[in-house]
Parts: structure tokens; C-alpha cells; sequence
């Protein structure tokens, strides 16, 4: 039986941030069953770590709420808002993608990997989105742009293309791109994993900030665990598609209860 998790946060400004609640989530691929029954709750502002061992489902979580992947049973809400689904006559049927869409237009999700566009300067691939998908002027996507990259750390970059960029600055214009759409929610998929170790503290500072302002619900996946234990409201630990462990960081990373999460704690520890 998974761990049913319910809202455990401290009193967090959450001004513009959305909650994000998951009932019965479960998602497969072919016999491989990747989140089992999943139930979660994330409170608006609340900074949530996801550990685990690779294969366990954590990915999975942050990709079924980024409708990357659809999941095959049970509920996602963001914002109180249902996202596969709507609401008829009291009843709830499978959304149109018309719904999918403006709901998930509330979420922003940075990869491991960058996806920037090469062709384009840093400036221009942060101004796309803002311009194609939620209608702003050439000028106001520029504004913006240029304040963002401002905030992570790169306002040199504006005119420079990714290939004239350090992964780590690469990483940083992903997520100046992605709080480019004001999203109330964001994911971030070990966002340091591809990066030289001496490029990953300046990406973390940019997480720092970002969880300091408490304006943004976040779920992070990540093996940063000094990372986890300094930011993060709640720690889980994933493992077999479900959550076996739940709790602030000092008791999940310090003292744990689950054998599986000492075994997992202990081989990160020894790389």
C-alpha cells in the first residue's frame, strides 16, 4: 500500500502558486507499472523533493502532471482545477484538449537536458513562448526576457546563442524560458545531473531564489540531498511506484525509517 499523503506544509506566501492533488494515479508502460494508485497532495507554495532510485516513478510524476505522459487511472488537480478531466452535470469525463491545455498552462517544467533552440539567442528563446502561446507583444516577451535573465544571473547573455553558453548558463536560460509563462507550478527533472559538478552550485542558487520569493509550487526530482535537506518543505521517497516514506527534510534524510530509504541514502552517499 502506497503512503496517502495529505498537506503538511508551514505557513508559506504562496501568492499566485497553485496546489497540485493526485488521487489514485496510476501509469504503465506495457507490463511495467510505473506509478501504482498514487495519492499526493502539494500545498500552494510548497517546496516538495521526490528521491528515489532510477526506475522508481519519480520522473514519472512530474512528466503525468506536465501531461507529458497520460496517465492510464485516477485524478490530477492543479490549482483545484482537474486536469485530465472535466466536470459535466456533476460528473467527470475525459477532458478535450482544449482543457488539458489552459490547465497546464499554469505548470513550467525544466529538464535534465536544456532543449533550448540553437538557432536562437538566449534572449529570443525565453521571449517565444510568452509571444506564441499566451498572446504577449514582441515588446512586452522582450521586457520580460531581458529581466529574467537579469534574475538568473545572465544579463551579459542576451545576445549570445546556446552554443556560446556553459551548461550551467544553458540550464539558467531554461528556467528564466520556463517562469517566462508566470506558471504557478514548477517541475524540475534533475536539472543538475548533466552538468559538470563546479557548474551545478550556480543552478541551485537560481532554485534558492526562486523557492526564497514562495510565489511558485515546486517538485523537484534531484540526488542534490544537501540541496533537498536546505530548501525543501517536504522530502519523499519513491520507490516501486509508490511513496514508502514522507516527512521534512531532518527526518527523512537524517534519521530514516524505511530500510529501502537508508539503503538508497547510503549509495548516494557513497558516490
Amino acid at each position: 500500500m502506497s503512503v496517502s499523503e495529505t498537506t503538511t506544509a508551514r505557513d508559506i506566501s504562496s501568492k499566485g502558486a497553485a496546489g497540485v492533488r493526485m488521487r489514485g494515479v496510476t501509469k504503465a508502460f506495457g507490463q511495467n507499472v510505473v506509478l501504482r494508485d498514487l495519492d499526493l497532495e502539494v500545498a500552494p507554495g510548497e517546496k516538495v523533493v521526490v528521491i528515489g532510485p532510477s526506475g522508481s516513478g519519480k520522473t514519472t510524476i512530474l512528466r503525468t502532471t506536465m501531461t507529458l505522459e497520460r496517465i492510464d487511472a485516477g485524478t490530477i488537480e492543479v490549482g483545484g482545477r482537474h486536469l485530465y478531466h472535466e466536470s459535466v452535470n456533476g460528473k467527470l469525463r475525459p477532458a478535450r484538449e482544449k482543457h488539458i491545455r489552459e490547465v497546464r498552462s499554469d505548470i513550467g517544467m525544466v529538464f535534465q537536458h536544456f532543449n533550448l533552440f540553437p538557432h536562437m539567442t538566449a534572449l529570443e528563446n525565453i521571449m517565444l513562448a510568452p509571444m506564441k502561446v499566451h498572446g504577449k507583444s514582441r515588446q512586452e516577451a522582450q521586457a520580460l526576457g531581458v529581466e529574467l535573465l537579469d534574475k538568473v544571473g545572465l544579463a551579459h547573455a542576451v545576445n549570445q546563442t546556446p552554443g556560446q553558453l556553459s551548461g550551467g548558463q544553458k540550464q539558467r536560460v531554461a528556467i528564466a524560458r520556463s517562469l517566462a509563462c508566470e506558471p504557478k507550478v514548477m517541475l524540475f527533472d534533475e536539472v543538475t545531473s548533466a552538468l559538470d559538478p563546479e557548474l551545478v552550485g550556480e543552478v541551485l542558487n537560481v532554485l534558492r531564489d526562486i523557492a526564497e520569493e514562495g510565489r511558485t509550487t515546486m517538485m523537484l526530482v534531484t540526488h542534490e540531498m544537501g540541496f533537498a535537506r536546505e530548501m525543501a518543505d517536504r522530502v519523499l521517497m519513491f520507490d516501486g511506484g509508490q511513496i514508502i516514506e514522507s516527512g521534512p527534510p531532518a527526518e527523512v534524510l537524517g534519521s530514516p525509517q524505511h530500510e529501502r530509504t537508508k539503503a538508497f541514502l547510503g549509495a548516494v552517499k557513497s558516490h
